[in-house]
C-alpha cells in the first residue's frame, strides 16, 4: 500500500515507542521522516543520531512543535504515510491544561490540518491508549460482561481526575472528527496498554523505566497495591503502529496488549526471572491501608476507590485478527528491559 521510495513521518521521533517503530521502519527498508522538538539535545537525539549513520540516507530529523501552526509541513512534504506519535506521557503534572490537554489535543489538531494539505498522505496512524477507551477500573464493570472492547470510550476522566487519559481522550476523538470530515486519507488508531521494555535511549525519565526502577529499587517491599495492568511490549506496540500503515486491510482501533496482570504478579514474574536479586514485593497491601498510605504516595482516594482491588479484564483479539499482530511473553519483556537497564547503569 505504501511505496518505500516516500518517507514515512513519525511525530515525536526519540520517543519511547516511536524510536523502535523508526528502527523498524528502517529495518523494512522504509525512509523515515522524524520530527523532534530539539535536535541539537543529543541526549534525547542520540539514539537517532546512530541510526542515521547505519542507514545512511534513509533517515532524516526535522525539527517541529506541537503548538506550532505549520510546523510539520517540511517534515511532512511528499509523505504516503503519517504516524502520529508525539503526545507527552506523565502522570504527575502541576498544570494538566498545559502539560497534556494542549499538546495532545491542539497537536493532533495542527498534525490533521497538515495531513489535509499535503496531497500525497494516505493514511494516518495515530498513538492513542488504552486509557481513551476507559478512565478507572471500576469502569469496566459496566461493559458487556465486564471486558473492555475496542467499541468504548473513557466517560470518566478529566481535567482533575486522570488528566493523562483525558488528554488521549481528547485527541483521539478530534482524530476521527478530522478523519470524517474528508475522504483522502484513512485512519488506523493504535491503544497500547502500560508498554514496557528497553529502550533504544538511555534515558530514564520516562513512566515504563520509572515503574520498573521503582518495582526492583524496593520501592514496593513491605507490599504492593492491587493495581492491575494491561502490559505490552514496546517492540510489539511498534510493529502494531507498522502494520497498521501498511496493511491495506487495517482500520478502526486497536487494543494492543498481550496480557493482564497485577503489581504483584508482575513481580512475580521478575522473581522467576532474576531469583532474590531485587527487592521486589511478596505481598499485596489491604485496600484500606492504601487509603491511609495511598496519598503519600500520590494516590487519591477516588483514584484508591475507583482501581484499587479491582481486576482488568480485555479482549486484545481485533489487534490479532486485523494487524496479524504476535505478542511476546511478557517475561522476555521484563528481561530485556532488565538486562538493558543494568547494562544502562541505571539499576545494579
Amino acid at each position: 500500500m505504501i511505496n518505500k521510495e516516500t518517507p514515512v513521518l513519525v511525530t515525536g521521533g526519540s520517543g519511547y515507542i516511536a524510536s523502535w517503530v523508526v528502527q523498524q521502519l528502517l529495518e523494512q527498508g522504509y525512509k523515515v521522516n522524524a520530527t523532534v522538538r530539539n535536535k541539537s539535545k543529543i541526549a534525547k537525539v542520540d539514539h537517532l543520531l546512530k541510526l542515521q549513520q547505519k542507514f545512511i540516507g534513509k533517515l532524516e530529523l526535522y525539527e517541529a512543535d506541537l503548538l506550532r501552526e505549520g510546523s510539520f509541513e517540511a517534515a511532512m512534504k511528499g509523505c504516503e504515510l503519517v504516524i502520529h506519535m508525539a503526545s507527552p506521557f506523565k502522570v504527575n503534572v502541576k498544570d494538566a491544561q498545559k502539560e497534556l490537554v494542549d499538546p495532545a489535543l491542539k497537536g493532533t489538531r495542527n498534525i490533521l490540518r497538515q495531513v489535509n494539505e499535503t496531497a500525497t498522505v494516505k493514511r494516518v496512524v495515530l498513538t492513542s491508549s488504552l486509557v481513551a477507551i476507559y478512565g478507572d477500573a471500576v469502569d469496566i464493570k459496566a461493559t458487556k460482561n465486564g471486558i473492555l472492547t475496542e467499541e468504548y470510550w473513557n466517560t470518566t476522566s478529566s481535567l482533575k481526575h486522570q488528566p493523562y487519559a483525558y488528554s488521549k481522550t481528547l485527541a483521539e476523538k478530534e482524530a476521527w472528527k478530522f478523519q470524517k470530515e474528508q475522504s483522502r486519507w484513512d485512519l488506523v488508531v493504535i491503544n497500547p496498554s502500560f508498554v514496557m521494555g528497553p529502550s533504544l535511549s538511555s534515558r530514564t525519565d520516562g513512566e515504563s523505566t520509572d515503574f520498573m526502577i521503582q518495582l526492583l529499587s524496593g520501592a514496593f517491599k513491605s507490599g504492593a497495591p492491587y493495581l492491575s495492568f494491561g502490559f505490552v511490549d514496546v517492540r510489539d506496540v511498534a510493529a502494531a503502529h507498522i502494520l497498521a500503515g501498511t496493511e491495506e486491510r487495517a482500520s478502526g482501533r486497536h487494543i494492543t496488549c498481550a496480557t493482564t496482570k497485577t503489581m504483584l504478579e508482575a513481580a512475580d514474574i521478575l522473581r522467576k526471572e532474576f531469583g532474590d536479586k531485587y527487592k521486589l514485593p511478596s505481598k499485596e497491601l489491604p485496600k484500606f491501608l492504601m487509603y491511609l498510605v495511598g496519598p503519600f504516595a500520590g494516590f487519591s482516594w477516588k483514584f484508591v476507590r475507583n482501581n484499587i482491588g479491582i481486576p482488568m479484564e480485555l479482549d486484545n483479539s481485533y489487534s490479532k485478527k486485523d494487524l496479524g499482530l504476535v505478542y511476546r511473553d511478557l517475561s522476555e519483556t521484563f528481561r530485556d528491559q532488565v538486562d538493558q537497564l543494568v547494562e544502562s547503569g541505571h539499576v545494579k
